[in-house]
């Protein structure tokens, strides 16, 4: 019963306003509290859990978002796509979600993703004629690739609290991602000529025609060739995830400031302090959800969690389904990175008893992720990329319901069901 009034405050407390971190801080008094536990002890232990070498990648992989961003990095691999894609039917909405999907690649973070393409594409996308409701749901969307796609920040999360390899974890969601872009591909051409007709510039289409794609290759070279670096030197065994993070930012640095040049030292400083608040804010929520989490071990909550719903249903089949429904309800009221390391563990052991991989189970969890935060209420995403569009949520709600019903639920699904999906890359390199 008090871990259930844990979880309503949390509710509360995110509802009322108050900071995700601190509202996690708030539930962790209760919960010592109610149960008695010894603060001291408790403090020990979730400094234990956060002191971790996989975790130094968090920072460095939010840096190199940044940098991204205020680098000029962003809009070459923009630019890039646009002179491939642009011209062709529903071309600039697919520019959007490729070229989403080569960020999240290489930052593995979806609100700089938001921040960046966002600003970068939706006033083009406008003058194709998309409606700005309609291309901030896309924008949603489409940057939550950087869940899916490797290297992803969730997934490291994931693989901290759950003590998963990093590496199976980002090889096992390239399939989901791959079949997320090929879904939203398809449905912006169908919405593109059904929902509104995408203006067919001929003089476009000229320029673009007459633009040499070897230049606009040479230009986005430096930058396409980051995730080449970073996914071929993890899964070559060149190095671990962690020092990929590494190679990523110094790599972001010096294309910035020597390649581009459009990194300045006051840029660069600006994007530090972003990465820095970014991080401490996950930190804070990571050390606060260990704890909770180790009350709720110590109580044996995640067991009685298990007995019961085996109780209740015994098909394998039925309990995915009722995980999936919870995980989507879950990420409609709360933000991704408390789903990831609170409400995703507590249904590990029930996995892990109805013979599900746990490898699997990270898949699962990030296309619920990617779900949940296009998904009012909370919608984080959602409402950032409204901001960035400049337009009113109720603008875009329509469009990221349909995107949610027929392309986010739709891979979530064969997520779940076709396990090959996710592990089938893993076992092709070895990792599980």
């Amino acid at each position: 019963m008090e871990a259930l009034l844990g979880l309503v405050l949390l509710l509360v407390f995110m509802g009322i306003g108050i900071p995700i971190a601190w509202s996690f801080a708030g539930v962790l008094a209760f919960l010592t509290f109610s149960y008695d536990t010894g603060l001291n002890t408790l403090m020990m232990q979730g400094f234990r859990s956060i002191n971790s070498v996989v975790l130094i990648a968090l920072p460095l992989f939010v840096l190199t978002g940044y940098l991204m961003q205020s680098g000029g990095i962003a809009r070459r691999l923009v630019e890039f796509i646009e002179t491939l894609m642009g011209h062709k039917r529903g071309g600039m909405g697919t520019s959007m979600i490729l070229a989403s999907g080569i960020f999240g690649a290489i930052a593995g973070t979806s609100t700089a993703a938001v921040a960046s393409i966002g600003k970068i594409m939706i006033p083009p996308l406008e003058q194709k004629g998309y409606p700005r409701g309609y291309s901030s749901a896309l924008l949603g969307i489409s940057s939550l690739l950087g869940i899916l796609i490797p290297p992803s920040i969730i997934m490291i999360l994931f693989a901290v609290v759950t003590r998963q390899s990093v590496a199976a974890l980002f090889a096992a969601s390239i399939g989901p991602a791959l079949l997320l872009i090929g879904f939203l591909i398809l449905l912006n051409r169908f919405f593109s000529n059904t929902w509104f007709k995408e203006i067919n510039d001929e003089t476009r289409k000229a320029i673009a025609a007459n633009n040499s794609k070897s230049k606009a290759s040479l230009k986005a070279a430096p930058a396409l060739s980051l995730p080449v670096i970073i996914l071929g030197g993890i899964y070559g065994g060149i190095f671990t995830p962690t020092e990929a993070a590494a190679v990523a930012a110094c790599a972001a640095i010096f294309i910035g400031f020597f390649i581009y040049k459009d990194l300045t030292m006051r840029s660069f400083g600006r994007s530090i302090v972003d990465a820095s608040e970014t991080t401490g804010s996950i930190m804070m929520i990571l050390l606060f959800s260990f704890m909770i989490g180790r009350i709720l071990s110590a109580e044996k909550i995640p067991q009685e969690l298990t007995e019961s719903i085996s109780n209740l249903i015994t098909d394998p089949i039925q309990i995915l389904i009722v995980i999936n429904i919870f995980l989507i309800i879950a990420g409609a009221i709360l933000d991704d990175v408390s789903v990831t390391v609170v409400i995703a563990p507590l249904f590990l052991p029930l996995m892990v008893s109805s013979g599900i991989d746990p490898i699997h189970y990270g898949s699962i969890v990030a296309c619920s992720v990617v779900i949940g935060a296009n998904s009012p209420p909370v919608a984080p995403i959602l409402y950032m990329a409204c901001r960035i569009g400049d337009v009113s949520i109720h603008k875009a709600v329509v469009p990221a319901l349909a995107f949610i019903a027929f392309a986010g639920i739709p891979v979530m699904l064969i997520t779940t069901f076709v396990p090959e999906l996710s592990l089938f890359i893993p076992r092709l390199l070895g990792l599980i």
